[in-house]
C-alpha cells in the first residue's frame, strides 16, 4: 500500500519500517548521489489544496520540517506528490504529523529562493514505486472550535533586542505598522508588518503564504501578534523577519480591557495561562508609547484631498475595466458632499438590486485599482471591510461648479493600502451592524432627490430639455441658406464623426492666442528628459530655504545623477501627498513613479544661478496621470524661485493654475475636436465641437490616461451614432424628456456647451478662426 498510516503507541510505532530503509538527513539530500533504499522523515508545517495538473493528474504539496536540523538556515524541504497518491494524502494529511516518504526522486527546486527552504525536491508517485508512512498522534481537543493540544511544549520568545541573523525564533510584538495581504508577484499572498516591543526595537516581517487565512488577521495599528518559528535576517544593518517552515501566528485585539480572544484560521494551537499576562502588560504599554489612530472615519465625515481608513459594508460590486474595479459600500451615514457614481451596465452590477434602490443615497462608490482587484473581485455581497487609505478626490461635476467626491484606491501598497474582511465577530463590526440595523431606510428613500451625475449614472441614454423652448426646429436647408452669425434650435441625425478614433480628438488649446497643439507623445518627453539629463546638477542650487535637496548617482552604466527637490512649508517638509518636487536627471519611468506618490511633478534642470524649466514641448508640470504643458507664444517663463511665494502661503493648494501664473506660463486646456456631420432629410451640415469636458461629462486632460474613460466616450458616440445601422432606423422619442436613439438634438439643452456650424464653402475644411460661424448652445 503506497500510503500507509501508522499509530505512535507509547513513543514508539505500532508497525516498524521495512529493515531496509535507511534514514537520509536533509543536507545529505543532493543531486547526484545515490538514495535507492533511503527515506527521510520530517514534521508536516504546511500544505498546499490538492488540485489537477493539466493532463488531470492529481497533485498535492506538502512542506516537512526536518526537526534534526531545526536550528539550521535551512531545515525544511517540498514533496511533490503525484497521482494516486497525491489524492490519499490530502485526505488523511494534518498538521504537526511525521511523514516518511521512500523511493522518491530528487529534483532541483525553482522555488527555492523565493520561499527559502532547500535547493531540491522530492517527488513521489505510486508509478515509481514510492512509498509513504505518516505517523499519526492521537490528540485531545477542547469542545470549543478552537481548541489546544492536551499537552502543550514550552515555548521560549524572544524579546526584540536579542534577535541574531539565521536564527528562527518565537516572538511577541505590537503592530506599528502593516498591510493588509496583496497577491504577491508569484502565486502567494503577501503582507507586511512592523513589530515593536517595550524594547523599543523595531522588526519588520515579509509574510508569504499560499493560503490566505494563513496569514496573520491583522485588522488594526495596535494589535498584538505572536510568531512561533518566524525567520531573522540581518539587511542593511537591520534584523528582518521572514516565513519559514511551520510559521504559525495568533493576533489579539490591543485594546486595553478587551477580551483575549485569539484570531488564527488554525484549528490547534497552544496558549498558555501566562501568555494572557503577556497580552494584557502589551497592552499598557502600548496604550502609553505607540501613537495609535481612532476609530476609523465615517462617510459622513469626510473631505476632499483626505486618505482614510473605512470600515463598511459591500452591498454591490461590478468590473469596470481591466485595471479597476467597482465597490459599493455603506457605513449608514451619508457624505456631506455629492458623490460619483460609476456608470456601468445594469447587468454588470452584482448585488441585491432592491436593496441597492434602497440605499442609493447612502452608497458610495470606491474604485479599486491594480493589485486590490482581484481580491475585490473575491469579496461576497454582504461581507464587513475595513477599507485602507481610500483617496477622496475633489472634481468638477456640472456647468454650474457644483462639485463631487471621487474614492479611488490606488494601486500599490504605500501608507498600508489594501481591503480587510472583518468577521462578524470583531467588535467594530458588531457595532456597525447595529448601527445599520438602527437606520431608516424609509427616511433614505425621501432624501433629496438624485444629483445629476446619479441620473446620468442610472439613465445615460437620457437628454433632458430644459432651455430655449421657445425657439422652433428649424430644417437644415433653411440653416444653409442662411447668413450667419444666427441662433437656431435644430432637430437632426448624426450620420458621421471624425475623427473615429477617439483618441485623436484630443488637442491642446490657448485660450489666450487661440492656437490649437496636438497632444505630444511620451516619447517626446522622454527624449527632452534625456536630453536635459546630460547636464548634472548644481550642488550650489541645493538646500534653500525654500526647498530640500538630494541626490544620487545610478548604478547603471550611465552614472545618471539624478537631484530632486523637496519644496518646504513653514521650513518642513510635507505629506507625500501635499508635496510639490522638482526633479534633475530623472527619466520618463522615475518621473512616473514619483507621480504616483507625490502631489505634484516639476521636471528642471540647473543653470548657474538658479533652477529653470524645461522647453515648453515638456510638460511643466506633473500631477496625477495628467501632465501641464505651457504655450510657447504666449507664455514668458520665470525662475524656479518664484514659487517660493506659493510655498510661503498659509495653506500651499499647488494648483496648476496658481503654479502657472507665477512661474509665467500659459496654460493649454485639454479640449476635444470633433466633426459631426448631421442631416434631417432637407440638407447636411458639419458641426465642430470644441469642448473642455461638458458634452461627454468627462475632463479632456484625463481621458488620454484612463482607459475606463475612453469606453465611456466611445459609449456615448455609439448611442449617438451606433455602428451597423441605418439612419432610417435611429428615432428620438419624447418621453417626459428626449431620450437619445441615435438622433441627435443639436440644440437639446442650453448651458453646457457651445457649438460652432461651419458655414459655405469652408465648412470641409478645419476649424480656423476666419470661418463664419453659426454659434449653436448644446447641452
Amino acid at each position: 500500500m503506497p500510503v500507509q498510516l501508522l499509530k505512535i503507541i507509547k513513543g514508539k510505532s505500532e508497525t516498524p519500517l521495512p529493515s531496509y530503509l535507511q534514514k537520509e538527513d536533509l543536507k545529505h539530500l543532493q543531486e547526484g548521489f545515490d538514495h535507492t533504499n533511503k527515506y527521510f522523515q520530517g514534521i508536516v508545517t504546511l500544505s498546499y489544496p490538492l488540485t489537477k495538473l493539466g493532463d488531470g493528474t492529481d497533485f498535492f504539496k506538502v512542506v516537512l520540517q526536518d526537526l534534526d536540523n531545526s536550528c539550521s538556515r535551512i531545515n525544511s524541504i517540498n514533496i511533490l506528490i503525484y497521482g494516486k497518491m497525491a489524492e490519499d494524502c490530502a485526505k488523511v494529511i494534518r498538521h504537526g504529523d511525521t511523514f516518511v516518504v521512500a523511493g522518491f526522486k530528487l529534483a532541483k527546486s525553482p522555488t527555492a529562493r523565493e520561499d527559502g527552504r532547500h535547493g531540491c525536491h522530492l517527488e513521489v508517485s505510486e508509478e515509481a514505486g514510492s512509498a509513504i508512512y505518516i505517523y499519526t498522534i492521537p490528540r485531545t481537543t477542547a469542545a470549543s472550535e478552537t481548541a489546544s493540544v492536551s499537552v502543550a511544549p514550552k515555548y521560549v520568545y524572544t524579546p526584540l533586542n536579542h534577535l541574531k541573523d539565521g536564527t528562527i525564533v518565537n516572538l511577541y510584538g505590537v503592530v506599528k505598522f502593516f498591510k493588509p495581504p496583496y497577491v504577491s508577484k508569484g502565486t502567494d499572498y503577501c503582507s507586511v508588518v512592523t513589530l515593536v516591543d517595550p524594547t523599543n526595537v523595531k522588526l519588520t516581517c515579509t509574510l508569504f503564504n499560499g493560503n490566505l487565512d494563513s496569514l496573520p488577521k491583522i485588522y488594526k495599528v495596535g494589535d498584538i501578534v505572536r510568531f512561533h518559528r518566524i525567520k531573522i535576517r540581518e539587511y542593511n544593518g537591520q534584523m528582518q523577519g521572514i516565513t519559514s517552515a511551520g510559521f504559525a501566528s495568533l493576533t489579539f485585539d490591543g485594546t486595553v480591557g478587551a477580551p483575549v480572544v485569539p484570531r488564527t484560521s488554525s484549528k490547534v494551537y497552544t496558549f498558555m495561562d501566562e501568555e494572557q499576562k503577556t497580552i494584557e502588560e502589551l497592552r499598557v504599554w502600548a496604550a502609553s508609547n505607540l501613537s495609535i489612530s481612532g476609530p476609523a472615519a465615517k462617510l459622513s465625515g469626510v473631505q476632499p484631498m483626505l486618505f482614510f481608513d473605512l470600515t463598511c459594508q459591500l452591498v454591490g460590486k461590478a468590473k469596470v475595466d481591466g485595471s479597476s474595479f467597482l465597490l459599493k459600500v455603506w457605513d449608514g451615514t451619508k457624505c456631506p458632499y455629492p458623490t460619483w457614481k460609476v456608470p456601468v451596465e445594469a447587468k454588470d452590477l452584482e448585488g441585491e438590486k432592491v436593496l441597492l434602490h434602497q440605499l442609493r443615497n447612502l452608497t458610495v462608490d470606491i474604485l479599486v485599482y491594480d493589485n486590490h482587484v482581484q481580491l475585490a473581485k473575491s469579496l461576497k455581497i454582504g461581507s464587513f471591510l475595513r477599507i485602507y487609505s481610500i483617496h477622496t478626490k475633489q472634481a468638477s461635476a456640472d456647468d454650474e461648479g457644483v462639485s463631487h467626491i471621487e474614492f479611488h484606491l490606488h494601486g500599490g501598497t504605500c501608507y498600508g493600502r489594501g481591503i480587510g474582511v472583518l468577521p462578524e465577530s470583531n467588535p467594530d463590526v458588531k457595532e456597525l451592524k447595529a448601527f445599520l440595523e438602527s437606520v431608516d431606510l424609509a427616511d433614505c428613500e425621501n432624501m433629496e432627490s438624485m444629483s445629476s451625475m446619479e441620473l446620468e449614472g442610472t439613465f445615460n441614454n437620457v437628454t433632458v430639455l430644459t432651455d430655449h423652448q421657445d425657439l422652433n426646429n428649424i430644417e437644415l436647408k433653411t440653416i444653409l441658406n442662411s447668413m450667419a452669425p444666427q441662433q437656431y434650435r435644430i432637430r437632426a441625425k448624426l450620420r458621421t464623426y471624425k475623427p473615429q478614433k477617439l483618441y485623436q480628438s484630443i488637442k491642446l488649446h490657448c485660450s489666450k492666442c487661440n492656437s490649437l497643439r496636438e497632444v505630444p507623445d511620451g516619447d517626446d518627453f522622454d527624449f527632452i528628459l534625456q536630453g536635459s539629463g546630460v547636464t548634472a546638477p548644481n550642488p550650489e542650487l541645493h538646500n534653500t530655504s525654500w526647498y530640500d535637496s538630494v541626490m544620487w548617482t545610478t548604478q547603471d552604466q550611465k552614472q545618471r545623477k539624478i537631484a530632486i527637490h523637496f519644496v518646504k512649508h513653514d521650513e518642513m517638509l510635507q505629506q507625500p501627498e501635499d508635496t510639490l518636487l522638482m526633479i534633475e536627471g530623472g527619466t520618463l519611468k522615475e518621473v512616473w513613479k514619483l507621480t504616483r506618490r507625490f502631489k505634484c511633478i516639476i521636471p528642471v534642470r540647473s543653470t548657474e544661478d538658479d533652477l529653470e524649466l524645461l522647453d515648453l514641448s515638456a510638460p511643466f508640470l506633473l500631477q496625477g496621470n495628467i501632465k501641464y504643458y505651457g504655450c510657447k507664444q504666449c507664455s514668458t517663463p520665470k525662475p524656479i524661485k518664484s514659487l517660493s511665494s506659493i510655498a510661503a502661503e498659509q495653506r500651499p493648494s499647488w494648483e496648476p493654475t496658481e503654479i502657472a501664473q507665477v512661474l509665467g506660463i500659459e496654460p493649454l486646456q485639454y479640449v476635444f475636436i470633433m466633426k459631426f456631420t448631421l442631416v434631417d432629410g432637407t440638407g447636411a451640415l458639419n458641426a465642430y465641437l470644441f469642448d473642455y469636458e461638458k458634452f461627454f461629462q468627462i475632463p479632456a486632460s484625463e481621458i488620454l490616461t484612463n482607459d475606463f474613460l475612453q469606453q465611456k466616450m466611445q459609449m456615448t458616440m455609439n448611442t449617438l451614432c451606433p455602428p451597423g445601422r441605418k439612419l432610417g432606423q435611429l428615432a428620438i422619442i419624447l418621453k417626459g424628456g428626449w431620450e437619445v436613439k441615435g438622433s441627435f438634438n443639436l440644440y437639446c439643452t442650453c448651458k453646457v456647451l457651445e457649438f460652432n456650424l461651419c458655414m459655405g464653402k469652408t465648412q470641409n475644411r478645419e476649424m480656423q478662426e476666419s470661418v463664419r460661424r453659426v454659434p449653436v448652445n448644446l447641452f
